[in-house]
């Protein structure tokens, strides 16, 4: 059994030996954007993607005396 827990560890440890043998790269382009986007669509993206976040947040903290109240 303790053989196969040493294949095991030295399997799951194979990736740290390697270390920097495995390089990543990042995807840059030097091309322009295939679709241009307006100042409109940009300006309704960031509103609708705060509003996504600060609604839900805004709720709970109104009703924050609400859900104190509330008995398991």
């Amino acid at each position: 059994m303790s053989a196969l827990l040493k294949g095991l560890a030295r399997i799951r440890s194979a990736p740290v030996l390697r270390g920097t043998a495995i390089t990543q790269r990042a995807n840059i382009t030097s091309k322009p954007a295939k679709d241009v986007h307006g100042p409109a669509e940009t300006t309704i993206g960031l509103t609708l993607f705060a509003l996504a976040i600060l609604v839900p947040s805004g709720w709970v903290l109104a009703n924050l005396e609400s859900y104190k109240k509330k008995d398991a």
